[in-house]
């Protein structure tokens, strides 16, 4: 059974789904945003990912630890998604350092193209994804989100939305 959570981020709503296969999305709710769902309403399957978000937005975790079950993607969009996983906290990796780690070098364009299509915003941290510039490129969730959580972070930032 398909199941549905929703927590307030301080970068807005976020909308869980999941199963009892796993955590199948993570998503920003730009329209009119739900209710949170209070942690007692909570789906089984959905608890430990709610609670994981809610702990690395309170700064007490940096790491995901989840059981990942994403319903669509490509065999490579996988593999995108699997290398998002080791950008550590705090570091970020350009769309030609992840082609490079797939050793397929000429795959900019499709690494950035999975990257744009990443079910599990956050927990698979496509926003450490930068231009080989170092330049805030794309990012589904705009890039005043993207911008917040790359300084959200750092150790030495707060993650000011504007700043």
């Amino acid at each position: 059974m398909l199941a549905t959570a929703h927590l307030y981020s301080p970068i807005g709503m976020l909308a869980l789904h999941g199963s009892d296969a796993g955590l199948h999305a993570v998503q920003f709710i730009d329209h009119e945003a739900p209710t949170p769902t209070a942690p007692a309403d909570l789906a089984e399957c959905l608890q430990e990912p709610y609670r994981q978000l809610k702990a690395y937005f309170n700064r007490e975790l940096r790491d995901f630890d989840l059981a990942c079950a994403p319903l669509t993607g490509t065999a490579f969009q996988r593999q995108v998604w699997a290398a998002l996983a080791g950008i550590g906290h705090g570091r970020t990796a350009s769309y030609l350092d992840v082609a490079q780690l797939l050793n397929n070098p000429k795959s900019v364009r499709a690494v950035g193209a999975a990257n744009g299509q990443n079910p599990l915003t956050i927990v698979w941290p496509c926003h450490r994804v930068v231009g080989a510039d170092g330049s805030l490129t794309g990012y589904a969730g705009g890039l005043l989100r993207k911008r917040w959580l790359l300084a959200f972070e750092q150790p030495e930032q707060q993650g000011a939305l504007f700043g």
